[in-house]
């Protein structure tokens, strides 16, 4: 290997559902360059969603084999790797490293059933207590709870359960391992930031317990790239390799959710909607009578993320844009989605405030958060012959901004600084909204890729070019935020007076979602 002072990149892995990528970035945290490849897996009936586990690590080599060849110095300057990944999932593999079946993705929701079952029972509310979770078909917990009742041959084959990032560390190391946050998550005490006994004998996995990793916290230990490994990618043998967190925890870190200043919330605006505040303690986490949401140990000591997450977020956007491009298309005109976005922030700010209600609740999977509910659909209230399609799209960002209030609400009091990152971050229009409904100050993070430089910066620590957390965030985040937008008073009085009206509307619809999901499942059936 090179010397160490000519070491001066690491290497971000960040696997997620639709794309892999590789990025490299430079001591201070500026971004290198970067290559992507796209991810793959398959759908078939029973909710079953899967991917093919040696494809996905042939595909994590092409990203870093991609990034050394736009960086041809890039194996004598690599200092360090790290890899995070999509969270939940179930990758199993045998004793001699193999996989034994495709890999049970997050999307995967076989165990469905069982999921709702559980959360009718007397167990649930003993098992929100220590997870600090609310229980739901991704995660690996149930999963395994349905392979041991439908596929147990499947489990007897199996010498480890991992999770997307745990794999391709295994393939990188040689080591099994899992983060305190996929092992709290997945099955744990979220205050012990471990896999528990306890949790595993509530929801009935306790002989699946031997399958579970040693959990590794990435931030003070790492593992060096075996010679396998550096073979396959052509970086260097020895190279030190954190494990970082899961991906929605290294987006939030990247993201600035840790910083010095109270009341920071992190809120993440893609195809989902992602809602964090940053709990500096285990008592300072707030759990829910609904017994939903997400709890996980973050990487500085004593720290935990708080989340709430919405089923679909741009969804609701990218389904309104189609709305219009339908409509062109009858007429001969070719649009696509990004011609219809140009003028959006424009048209969307000149529409009156608060005229209509949305709850964009428009995913097939239901809702999840900050309640759950399988049939919830989306729903538009107050229309009158007066409004047009701007209205129409003010509304469902409003009907967005209103659902992150509902989940920052379920976690406690609201932050008075987001940081808002995401593919919709850009939107001057959803920002300025969100501000005013949450009465929050928005600084957007304009950090390209959040969950890379996160997993980054648990590397940057581990190898000691940063003595904490905080100093390295002092370098990687805050100069990637905007200048803070406070909200518009006048805006925010108006927001907060309907408000009640968006929760007591949700609230509401509950039977009719029910009526709606048994009328459709009859019609299935004729």
């Amino acid at each position: 290997m090179a010397s160490s002072a000519a070491r001066d990149v690491i290497i971000g892995i960040d696997a997620g559902t639709s794309v892999i990528k590789a990025v490299a970035f430079a001591r201070d945290g500026r971004q290198l360059g970067d290559f992507a490849i796209p991810n793959s897996y398959t759908t078939s009936p029973g909710g079953r969603v899967e991917q093919d586990m040696n494809r996905t690590w042939s595909d994590t080599v092409a990203a870093l084999r991609g990034l050394a060849a736009a960086w041809p110095d890039l194996s004598r300057r690599v200092a360090a790797i790290a890899v995070t990944g999509q969270g939940d999932g179930t990758w199993l593999i045998d004793a001699d490293g193999q996989p034994v079946a495709p890999a049970l993705l997050w999307l995967d929701s076989r165990a469905a059933g069982l999921v709702e079952s559980f959360r009718s029972g007397e167990r649930n509310a003993a098992h929100y207590r220590r997870t600090g979770s609310g229980l739901n078909a991704c995660q690996q917990g149930p999963q395994l709870a349905w392979l041991q009742a439908h596929d147990a041959e499947t489990l007897v084959r199996a010498g480890t359960v991992f999770h997307c990032k745990d794999w391709l560390y295994f393939k990188l190391t040689g080591q099994r391992a899992t983060d305190p946050s996929e092992a709290a998550f997945s099955c744990g005490d979220f205050r012990g930031r471990c896999f528990d006994d306890e949790a595993a004998r509530l929801i009935g996995i306790s002989e699946s317990m031997r399958l579970f990793p040693d959990v590794v916290d990435g931030v003070v230990t790492t593992h060096a790239l075996t010679p396998s490994a550096a073979a396959e990618t052509g970086l260097p043998a020895g190279v030190p390799v954190s494990l970082g967190y899961v991906d929605v925890i290294c987006n939030a870190l990247g993201g600035g959710l840790y910083d010095p200043s109270p009341d920071v919330g992190c809120t993440i605006i893609g195809s989902t909607g992602m809602h964090m505040r940053l709990a500096t303690s285990a008592d300072d986490v707030k759990l829910n009578a609904e017994a939903t949401g997400y709890t996980m140990p973050f990487p500085a000591p004593g720290h935990y993320a708080q989340m709430q997450s919405t089923m679909a977020a741009t969804l609701n956007i990218d389904w309104l844009l189609d709305v219009a491009r339908g409509v062109l298309a009858m007429e001969g005109i070719a649009r696509s989605r990004n011609d219809l976005i140009r003028r959006l922030d424009e048209r969307v700010l000149a529409a009156t405030a608060g005229e209509l209600l949305y709850h964009p609740f428009i995913s097939d999977a239901g809702e999840r958060g900050p309640f759950v509910s399988h049939e919830a659909s989306a729903q538009l209230i107050g229309l009158r012959t007066r409004h047009g399609y701007w209205d129409l799209m003010r509304a469902v960002m409003e009907g967005l901004a209103f659902a992150a209030r509902d989940c920052y609400a379920a976690m406690g009091s609201l932050p008075t600084e987001i940081r808002l990152t995401g593919g919709a971050a850009r939107s001057r229009a959803l920002g300025t909204i969100l501000g005013a409904v949450l009465g929050s100050t928005i600084r957007v993070c304009r950090r390209e890729e959040a969950g890379a430089s996160g997993a980054a910066m648990i590397a940057a620590v581990a190898t000691g070019l940063y003595p904490d957390m905080m100093d390295c965030a002092e370098e990687w985040v805050r100069p990637y935020l905007d200048e803070p937008q406070p909200p518009d008073a006048v805006l925010a009085d108006r927001y907060a007076q309907l408000f009640p009206a968006y929760v007591e509307a949700r609230l509401a619809a509950r039977p009719v979602w029910k009526q709606l999901a048994a009328q459709r499942a009859g019609a299935n059936h004729v």
